[in-house]
């Protein structure tokens, strides 16, 4: 079997983490110590990882963008012992300022390049009957395009460096071409693939679940077809990534009605591929952990403690972390904003519960992304709506008035009932969140859910009013203070005018 030897490979590190995180370690520290980074942060008297926990500092980009900006001048083995060509350009929300993460061939090849061939690794491995690898790849990359930095600096969204970066062999298995890929404007190459994949033999398709479902929705508009079986009928996986399935999935499986269709989470960032789920429709993924990555998790009840933080094998399952990675793409000790929760340690599985900074914890409930899919997830299934997006805010107190949360919610399909779609939300919310239930007891210091509801297309209209169209740009679900949630009900109320 082609894939034989990967597999025995991710067999290996499934029943012997501590020992293969450890090579990860002694590898990134050799090239560290060879680096500007590593000089002046003393890393040559480093041969431990409880001496690397101590003497070098948790960085966030603020902190550690100093020497990515000096990279992108083109100064050499600043961070990393070889040039960083490559800068993937994303603010992994919608913030306005951007973040420039190196990508070096070393982080293609170990990281990168390495996570999409493992996926047809497992999936191939779980399903040999599969006949998947003999069609093709529906790819929809980001709208940044490639812009030059410096001398021969090259920066743009991560899906633009990984197609400029495929060898061409794979131009056979993928749609569109690169040509078509690269196209910065949205809907002309939304327009484009319509044209001409419908002539295509595709079985697969990747990319961020809303993003995707815009563009099959364009495909079915364009060609007439009630789903998209009777224009791929041998389509059967959808490897997706970025944020939440669950809201969409009704969705999928009703332009997608096939009994066969496969949806297979990962996690994959500007910053490096971290995690496969091992079948489709797990929410958890396997940690990939010979990717050229050293993971630490410091919990998230002790945020901006550097003596709360674990390796790999001091973490629980059930605990929330922020992950901290230390790469072969030059970052280090750096955390990259996500939490993640431990499904398991045996083998190590981890499901992504939301972002350091995208939390509501205005009156002390702590809700977290991963408690508000899941009531999110709930309220659909009580009330038949369907869910395109939303971000929600808190109401703060004013007077003798008690705090709430604002959802600013657009449906594709809307509850008959507005208000059993909020309690049935709120329910889902005590269910998962005992800090929110105490704070919703008698309604002590929390109201019920107030529920907004703006027109179709409003997230998408904003997110173009902002310049910021395609898979890597999204509106944070939950924000601790009301700038995205006022801001899209002002755009929404500006639609409603027009």
């Amino acid at each position: 079997m082609y894939f034989s030897g990967r597999l025995r490979e991710i067999d290996r590190f499934r029943r012997h983490p501590a020992e293969v995180q450890q090579k990860q370690f002694e590898y990134l520290l050799e090239h560290g110590v060879k680096t500007e980074f590593g000089i002046d942060t003393g890393m040559r008297g480093i041969s431990t990882p409880e001496q690397y926990r101590s003497r070098i500092p948790i960085y966030d980009y603020p902190t550690i963008s100093e020497f990515i900006d000096r990279m992108r001048r083109g100064e050499k083995n600043v961070l990393w012992p070889e040039e960083a060509k490559w800068f993937a350009k994303s603010s992994g929300t919608t913030g306005s300022k951007s973040k420039f993460i190196p990508v070096t061939m070393e982080g293609l090849r170990k990281s990168h390049m390495r996570g999409p061939k493992d996926i047809m690794a497992i999936y191939c491995h779980l399903y040999p009957k599969s006949s998947v690898v003999l069609g093709k790849m529906l790819t929809l990359g980001g709208s940044k395009k490639i812009e030059r930095e410096g001398d021969s600096m090259l920066s743009g969204d991560l899906s633009a460096i990984l197609i400029e970066n495929t060898p061409a062999i794979a131009d056979i298995l993928r749609i569109p071409d690169k040509k078509t890929a690269l196209i910065p404007d949205f809907d002309e190459k939304v327009r484009i693939i319509a044209e001409r994949s419908t002539r295509e033999d595709v079985r697969s398709f990747t990319g961020v679940p809303s993003w995707n479902l815009v563009m099959l929705n364009k495909i079915l508009e364009y060609t007439g077809k009630k789903d998209i079986l009777e224009i791929w009928p041998r389509m059967e996986l959808f490897v997706h990534g970025g944020m939440d399935f669950r809201p969409y999935e009704a969705q999928y499986r009703k332009i997608i009605p096939s009994p066969d269709m496969r949806y297979m989470e990962t996690y994959n960032a500007s910053e490096g591929f971290f995690a496969i789920a091992e079948e489709p429709g797990r929410q958890d993924m396997l940690l990939m952990l010979d990717y050229g990555t050293y993971y630490e998790f410091m919990p998230t009840d002790r945020l901006g403690d550097p003596s709360a933080v674990v390796p790999l094998e001091g973490v629980r399952p059930g605990v929330n972390y922020a992950m901290i990675i230390s790469t072969c793409n030059g970052l280090w000790r750096y955390m990259i904003g996500d939490t993640v929760q431990f499904v398991s340690t045996d083998p190590y599985t981890i499901k992504i519960t939301g972002r350091t900074k995208h939390y509501i914890n205005a009156f002390g409930e702590e809700i977290v992304i991963d408690n508000a899919e899941a009531a999110m997830l709930k309220a659909c299934e009580a009330t038949g709506a369907h869910i395109a997006d939303y971000t929600a805010a808190p109401v703060y107190m004013e007077g003798r008035s008690k705090g709430a949360h604002e959802w600013v919610i657009e449906f594709r399909t809307p509850p008959d009932d507005l208000g059993k779609f909020a309690e049935a939300l709120d329910k889902g919310l005590q269910e998962v969140n005992s800090d929110y239930e105490a704070k919703r007891f008698k309604s002590t210091t929390l109201t019920g859910p107030r529920i907004t509801p703006v027109p179709q297309g409003s997230f998408e209209g904003w997110l173009r009013s902002q310049g910021k169209i395609g898979g890597q740009n999204k509106v944070p679900r939950l924000y601790n203070d009301r700038t995205y949630a006022d801001e899209i009900i002002h755009f929404a109320t500006g639609m409603g005018r027009d």
